[in-house]
This record gives structure tokens, sequence and C-alpha cells, in this order.
């Protein structure tokens, strides 16, 4: 006998939570979270999720309000006899604190693992890691999902003739060595040096991108100073066009006006985190069919290896 399946959502993926559940084939579960007037908050749920598998929509981007309400929607259905507890986190924060990169400072990605693991969760979701490594920091299955598997088909229908896939950084080579190999085509990476955080001291392109279709890919976007920079390096270099395809439009402090006065063709992205305004130069393609088709090869102990492209 299969076990009864429950998706619900937080406020911060409300949307995103609507439309996976609606692609599944489910309405949402019914869930209440109560506001204290000091800004405390509790979540219940209004029906039953005894021996049920109970997914958890949340994206844990700021405030930190958003982990806080995942944890409690986790501990919510503990406490209420769910089977298993999934946390879906199309967007995990505190990803970029995944080591110790100086004395004194708290790994972050670390602790969410652990605080979520705590909570109660059985298995836990997320798409495009800042840093692969964080799977191994959960005691329990982790199912890492690909926006490539979005991003590719996107990049084969633009049908371009020069295209070179590039990295705004060392840290992305990786991942664009993958889209460049499954393209079959060349690469090309910026080298950036730092001072600070999110304020670049110097940058220079490697590769040759003169009359290229320049696609950047990675998996964040924050204050888009990298990235406008980056397009800006191709273009002086001789490249034709320049597009980016990022998975987390993260967009704090300056980045839509960045990105309206860059060199960007265009600025594709998923709605893993929602817009926080909308914007000529920026596309969003869609993930809840993804996460849902993942889901259902979850309750149906079924490979889910179906959804990757690289």
């Amino acid at each position: 006998m299969s076990r009864e399946v429950k998706i619900c959502t937080g406020t911060a993926s409300r949307e995103l939570g609507e439309k996976i559940a609606s692609s599944y084939g489910l309405p949402l579960a019914n869930v209440n979270i109560m506001h204290f007037s000091d800004g405390e908050f509790q979540p219940s749920f209004e029906e039953t999720v005894r021996g049920a598998d109970v997914f958890i929509v949340q994206s844990t981007m700021p405030p930190a309000d958003n982990l806080m309400e995942l944890l409690q929607m986790v501990d919510a259905a503990k406490r209420a006899s769910a089977e298993n507890i999934i946390a879906v986190i199309p967007y995990y924060g505190y990803a970029r604190q995944d080591r110790k990169d100086k004395p004194r400072v708290s790994i972050g990605s670390k602790l969410v693992a652990n605080l979520l693991s705590a909570a109660g969760v059985t298995r836990v979701m997320t798409m495009d890691l800042h840093a692969d490594q964080i799977q191994g920091f959960f005691e329990v299955p982790v199912d890492h999902l690909f926006a490539s598997s979005i991003f590719l088909p996107y990049i084969k229908s633009l049908e371009l003739d020069d295209l070179i896939i590039a990295a705004p950084d060392t840290g992305g080579t990786k991942r664009a060595n993958a889209y460049s190999k499954f393209l079959n085509c060349d690469l090309a990476i910026c080298y950036k040096q730092r001072k600070v955080a999110n304020q670049i001291e110097s940058m220079t392109v490697i590769g040759d991108v003169e009359g290229k279709d320049v696609v950047l890919v990675d998996d964040l976007i924050d204050t888009a100073g990298t990235l406008t920079k980056s397009a800006q390096m191709m273009m002086e270099h001789g490249a034709k066009t320049v597009r980016a395809m990022i998975t987390h439009p993260v967009l704090s402090g300056p980045a839509y006006e960045r990105i309206e006065d860059s060199v960007l063709l265009e600025l594709v992205t998923t709605d893993t985190i929602p817009m926080k305004q909308a914007s000529d130069k920026i596309k969003v393609l869609g993930v809840a069919d993804l996460f849902a088709n993942t889901m259902k090869s979850i309750v149906s102990h079924k490979s889910i290896s179906s959804q990757f492209l690289i």
C-alpha cells in the first residue's frame, strides 16, 4: 500500500510551491502560519499528515525567517507523525559559507544542514548548490538537481553558430566545462581578484572570444558586479553577443540597475527565488516540472538520473 503524498509550501516559495503541486497533480496541503504581534510565527498543519510523505517547499534566501519557517514546518510535520519529511529547497541559502576560508568564521551551510537534521528531515531536495560538497554535510539522502536540464535545451533553441561557454570566475569552471562538453563548443574563463567580498579588484579573460556568441553560466547572481563586468570584458575582447544563464536570482543591492545598464543581451534565470521586480533583460524559466517529476520518482522508488542531461 503506497503512502499518501502531501505537498506544502512556506511563505517564501508560495508561488513555486503552487506550480510544483499543480505539476505533480495534487492540491497544496492546508498549512496555516500564525503571526504574533512581535514578529514571531507558528506554522500548523490544518489536515492530517500521519503516515504520509510530506514535501515542504521553501527556499532559504534572506531574511532568516524563511529558514526558521522551514525548520518549524519540518518540526510540525514530525510531531504530527509524518512518515517521511522531504525538505524541497530550490535555493539553499548560506551555501557560500561552505568552508573556513579564514580563521574564526562559521561554516553556515553545515550549520543549516545540522538544523534541518535536528528538526527531523528524512531527505533533502535542492538545485545547483554553490558547492557540491554540501551534500556531504547531511546524514540523509540529498537529491541534487541541475538547472542545466532547463538551460541546455534553451541554449540549443537559440541556434548560435559561434557559441562559446564562459565562466564568470574560476570557481565556475567545472560547471562551464560540463556545458561546453555537452554542447561541443569552446570554453572561456574570467579570472578575477577580490580584496573584499562583493568588490572586484581586477579581472582578465582566458580564452578566445573574438567574434563569438558568449553564454556565461553560474549558480547564482547576487549584486551582479562579477557578471556584468565579465560581460563587459567579453565585449572588449571582441565578443559578438553576451548572454548569461544563472540558476538563482538573488539580485540584491544594485543588481537590477547593473543588469539594465550592462552589455548583456539577456539574463536567463529560474524561479527558485521570486523576482523582486520585472526587467526586459531578464527571462525566467520554470523549475516546477523538474521538481515534480523528481518527487514522483522518489515516491515510486525510481531512479532520478533521467532528470539529468550532464
